[in-house]
């Protein structure tokens, strides 16, 4: 249909006017730019650090550590150091990445009150604006010494980090409280060490050449990697015992009747002493110090060395021996690490110094293997019950069998977590996961133990994987390192497998089946019980805490607060999650025996269980559904009759003393 057009209304004028307007609307709108973005260039970083050299650093640093004040926990450090001729400026490094953290953990927030001084006079110094664990000293022409003054402030709260002082003992680490000078191999810079420690304390190292006056100690010269290799535990309380074969037990305590051991406790580490020489074959230190603080005061620690080791007890481990069989794990495990870590070290954790990265993807060999040998060697030698080891064991195990961060995560990626983590809490770490190339590490060698007992017809173990790659070379106080190929040449040798195939499915695929092999090749099953195992139920009673991980799927101080929750759990699908507390469980006011005999009241039935649950400021009732009641993971003997499993044998004592202790 066609129509006539509408007549328009407005005057011609104005539509004359606006059919020029539109006419010109596109030119207008082409001619206006839009605004210029600045748009910066990255500024290049210029090294002006001078990588680490092989050869002498000229002179000899002068160390003195004032270590006496007890009260503030202060570390005042003078230290004087040459200037090698015709520098006008010189880099000094505080140590970043610490041997035995497996990250760069080095504490350089306590660093303070840093001065340096030439002929008296103050000098002028930067920190490095990229690694700030760099300071570049401006020197006067003709400059041949420099004194830097400077003071560790030790943390006097757990929350301010490690506590290393009280009014008892102390935990001195040279790599806390120095500087060293960059462009040198650490093990070519020489250093003389003194320190003054309180009135009437005992000091312990594995340092050489000691000679004290008064309270004011001083050492033989050494180098600076022996030197941060080699602490010193000093106290009030102190004892010292002789274990044999140049090993020493050397103890501080927060009070002195801690230090009172039974003779036939004793012999235990004597021998742990014996069964280690045994295991490895060789020996690779000419003295060695278990240094070991009976502390709830002072940080725990379990750290390696060449020719020593820091460890912590709960005070009364010693006194309370059957109490603490938990607990006495941790010098076994130090111990086992001179061979394992210290001497056979991956050779991408071996650096020049300490500002050089350090690639931590073999820690599944240097801590899971030295997981491994540590339990074994514990219960070898009595340090520890056969029953306590076993625990542990099923401890390790049961987590696996329901850990969702397995499915994504490889134990080769974990040995990333100390750098990637760097070891601080974690919101849901059965999904994160943490650093379980310790704990799943020592059960895949458990599995390569029982395959080489298995294939060998019972004639070989992984002693004979101990004794050919760490116990090469006896007298060697050196570092020896390897990579992946050796440790798959050297089992090949003991026994021949598809190694290379195992590793790379065990280690470094994620989603396997719960590593259970060396459990049921060793005659034994994982299997659940109402009550918890050995190890399990002493960690509880010591840290105050319920793990209801393989039930509820919850981790409960003794405030009912929750310290983890198993992702995809059942108090993760209530909506419990870290930091809640609760308050009450089906009516009545929450504690351990309640939560208990609320969950096995559920078994079998359909009712839920009924939580209080505070948050921040609201509370609010959730209903938690499990009824497959208490649950902890034990390991049993699965093989008929009483002759020795494969795991039998390979925890049985190999050591003459060991044995007799062992019958009685």
């Amino acid at each position: 249909m066609f129509t006539t057009p509408m007549r328009s209304t407005r005057p011609a004028a104005l539509l004359t006017l606006a059919a020029a307007l539109l006419s010109t609307a596109g030119p207008i709108r082409a001619q206006v730019q839009p605004p210029t973005n600045t748009r910066p260039m990255a500024v290049p970083i210029t090294q002006s650090i001078p990588d680490a050299e092989d050869k002498p650093f000229p002179g000899t640093i002068q160390l003195a550590i004032d270590a006496s004040d007890t009260t503030t926990g202060a570390f005042r450090v003078t230290e004087t150091i040459p200037v090698p001729a015709g520098q006008s400026r010189l880099t000094l490094l505080y140590p970043k990445w610490l041997p035995g953290n497996h990250g760069p953990e080095g504490p350089i927030a306590e660093l303070v009150d840093v001065r340096f001084y030439a002929g008296g006079k103050p000098l002028t110094w930067s920190r490095d604006p990229v690694d700030v664990y760099a300071f570049h000293v401006d020197l006067p022409a003709g400059t041949s010494e420099i004194t830097a003054r400077l003071i560790h402030t030790s943390p006097l709260r757990t929350s301010e980090g490690r506590v290393t002082m009280t009014r008892e003992m102390l935990n001195l680490q040279w790599e806390k409280m120095s500087l060293y000078p960059a462009g040198y191999y650490v093990r070519q810079i020489k250093v003389q060490p003194t320190v003054t420690f309180p009135a009437g304390w005992q000091v312990f190292t594995a340092l050489d050449g000691k000679a004290a006056t008064g309270s004011v100690v001083t050492w033989a010269v050494t180098d600076y990697e022996t030197l941060v290799d080699s602490p010193i535990f000093a106290g009030a309380y102190a004892d010292r015992h002789d274990l044999g074969k140049g090993v020493f037990l050397d103890i501080v305590a927060d009070k002195p009747e801690l230090l009172k051991i039974a003779p036939e406790n004793l012999a235990t580490y004597r021998n742990l002493v014996d069964e280690a020489l045994l295991a490895y074959g060789a020996k690779h230190f000419d003295h060695y110090d278990l240094l070991l603080a009976l502390t709830d005061r002072m940080g725990g620690i379990g750290l390696e060395h060449h020719r020593s080791s820091e460890n912590q007890y709960e005070p009364r481990t010693l006194v309370d021996w059957a109490a603490g069989d938990w607990d006495r794990n941790v010098i076994a495990h130090e111990f086992s690490h001179s061979w394992d870590g210290k001497y056979r070290r991956p050779a991408r954790l071996w650096t020049p110094d300490y500002r050089v990265p350090m690639q931590d993807n073999l820690l599944w060999v240097y801590e899971g293997q030295n997981q491994f040998w540590g339990l074994v060697l514990a219960a070898r030698s009595g340090v520890q019950s056969k029953e306590q080891v076993l625990g542990q064991f099923a401890n390790y195990a049961g987590v696996f069998t329901q850990y969702p961060g397995r499915e994504w995560r490889s134990v080769e990626d974990t040995t990333h977590d100390p750098i990637i983590a760097n070891r601080k809490p974690k919101p849901f770490s059965s999904l994160a996961r943490n650093e379980e190339y310790y704990t799943e590490g020592a059960l895949i060698w458990l599995e390569a133990e029982a395959i080489i007992r298995e294939g060998t017809g019972g004639r070989k173990g992984m002693d004979d994987f101990a004794k050919a790659f760490f116990g090469m070379k006896d007298g060697d106080w050196g570092v020896l390192t390897y990579e992946l190929p050796e440790v798959v040449q050297t089992l090949n040798a003991v026994y021949p497998y598809d190694w290379a195939g195992f590793i790379k499915t065990r280690i470094q695929t994620a989603g396997q089946p719960s590593p259970l092999g060396g459990i049921e090749r060793g005659g034994y099953r994982l299997v659940w019980k109402e009550e918890p195992n050995p190890y399990d139920k002493a960690r509880m009673a010591a840290a105050k805490y319920i793990s209801l991980y393989h039930s509820i799927g919850l981790a409960i101080d003794s405030d009912g607060k929750v310290t983890a929750s198993l992702w995809n759990g059942p108090g993760f699908a209530a909506g419990i999650v870290t930091g809640m507390q609760i308050l009450s469980v089906n009516g009545k006011t929450y504690d351990q025996d309640t939560i208990r005999a609320a969950i096995t009241a559920a078994k079998g039935n359909t009712a839920p269980i009924e939580l209080i649950v505070k948050r921040d400021d609201v509370v609010r009732t959730v209903q938690l559904s499990y009824h497959d009641g208490l649950r902890w993971p034990w390991l049993e003997r699965a093989v008929p009759g009483t002759a020795p499993t494969g795991l039998d044998k390979l925890l049985a004592p190999r050591a003459p003393a060991a044995k007799k202790l062992a019958a009685k």
